[in-house]
């Protein structure tokens, strides 16, 4: 994320190009609109649609994934994989949000304005109780082979959506 920017004047990327290549290629919708915002509203505005592409395609692809473990299990194969229940609330979250929220249920502006703090206050105390719960130790001995996992993960995410575009 923080290297992007750079990239797109190395590379030579037009603000169209650098927001859809950003939007396709990191991972996290924040790192997203940081590293696509200083090239302008229409590079922002395509790298979170690219995004959220990405993000609608993660449902079918998980239900996928669970068919394919049922059929391998069906096949003698045991696996230990469970329905992803969650996906199916975000589904509905995101029905009731894009349908039903403001068109037959309204809610005063004065709660809606507060709610991204509240969430972001929420979210903060959520990640400082996993971090209270990290063990240094632990994480420096076990962490090398999934960081280097990442990271190759994350190159080859870049470059191979950078020569698709």
């Amino acid at each position: 994320m923080s290297v992007y920017p750079f990239l797109q004047s190395a590379l030579h990327l037009s603000s169209e190009d650098y927001g859809i290549w950003s939007g396709m290629s990191l991972h996290e919708i924040a790192h997203v609109t940081l590293a696509a915002m200083h090239a302008g509203q229409e590079s922002l505005s395509l790298a979170i649609i690219a995004k959220l592409g990405r993000v609608v395609w993660l449902i079918p692809i998980s239900f996928l994934f669970v068919l394919l473990m049922k059929k391998k299990e069906k096949q003698g194969t045991p696996t230990a994989i469970k329905f992803p229940w969650f996906l199916v609330g975000f589904l509905l979250m995101s029905i009731f949000n894009s349908y039903i929220l403001g068109r037959y249920i309204h809610i005063p502006n004065t709660i809606m304005s507060s709610t991204p703090v509240l969430t972001t206050f929420i979210l903060t105390m959520a990640m400082v109780g996993l971090g209270l719960n990290v063990n240094i130790k632990t994480l420096c001995s076990k962490s090398v082979r999934p960081l280097l996992a990442i990271i190759i993960t994350s190159l080859l995410l870049s470059t191979i959506t950078l020569v698709i575009i």
